[in-house]
């Protein structure tokens, strides 16, 4: 049994490297290429022949007509930005009414909330942009922060289920000192939640960060100045564009993922903490 046991053991792991490798080779690949003094493609070598820091410098400081990757990634700072402090905000809101609220119909809408949160997002889209398109909101920063924001209260169930944790007598001491539920949210809920405050505003920016499909639908008049960095990376790797501009490709795409790992390294312990305690109850 102890042989099985090890010979299992050693298959697994075998196992998991392999998979480990073949899903870190093109990430691997993307990064050398990034510093490679070839501007397309080569499939002829894995590591570049040169190296050089020169695709980077390009990209952020010498714009073009088809690289704009400031503006990209100010558009996209500041669509992630006001999403996440709207997400969170209805996040909490919704998780909070849930929660610590009792009301008539209460059971009635977490079950519908939690069966439209199962539909794909990609199906209303188009019903979505005709919405927005006759009040004139495509090709609009606001109108996707709208979008973004407008639906995030149906993804309330981690935050609820941290929030089903916290002992019901610290609402109830602060009712009896005089305290009504927005100051028992805010002054009591909310310093508690620190942990899942913070999964919440990592999920919240990775969203629209990200994002390409929904950004591409909206974002259609063809200027690059209104493109997010996803709509812009994209557009590089045009036929007629990808042999001068694969390099730089890969250095923008090195660029934006930076940003979201240092904030994920810096948060990692209330991120998991959050995980945890919201996945306790439901």
């Amino acid at each position: 049994m102890r042989a099985k046991r090890i010979t299992g053991t050693i298959f697994a792991h075998v196992g998991l490297v392999i998979l480990s490798v073949i899903w870190l080779i093109p990430i691997l690949w993307l990064v050398v290429t990034a510093f490679s003094a070839y501007p397309g493609i080569n499939i002829s070598h894995f590591f570049p022949q040169e190296w050089t820091f020169k695709n980077f410098g390009t990209i952020l400081f010498k714009p073009d007509s088809v690289v704009k990757y400031a503006v990209w990634f100010k558009n996209t700072f500041i669509i992630a930005i006001f999403t996440c402090i709207i997400s969170t905000i209805f996040v909490f809101m919704v998780a909070y009414a849930f929660s610590c609220m009792r009301f008539s119909g209460r059971q009635g809408l977490m079950t519908l909330s939690l069966i439209l949160n199962m539909f794909p997002g990609v199906l209303s889209m188009i019903a979505i942009y005709f919405i927005l398109k006759s009040i004139g909101l495509t090709n609009s920063h606001l109108g996707m922060i709208i979008v973004y924001s407008a639906g995030s209260g149906l993804g309330y169930l981690i935050v609820k289920g941290y929030m089903d944790t916290i002992p019901a007598s610290l609402r109830e001491a602060a009712r009896i000192e005089g305290a009504n539920e927005f100051q028992t949210l805010t002054k009591v809920i909310v310093p508690i939640c620190k942990p899942i405050i913070v999964y919440q505003v990592i999920n919240s920016f990775l969203i629209p960060w990200g994002d390409f499909v929904f950004a591409k639908l909206m974002l259609n008049s063809g200027l690059s100045k209104d493109w997010t960095v996803a709509i812009g990376l994209y557009n590089m790797l045009d036929k007629s564009l990808i042999n001068k501009y694969f390099s730089i490709f890969c250095a923008g795409g090195l660029l934006i993922s930076i940003p979201i790992s240092i904030l994920f390294v810096l948060m990692q312990k209330y991120y998991v903490e959050g995980v945890a305690g919201g996945a306790t109850k439901g």
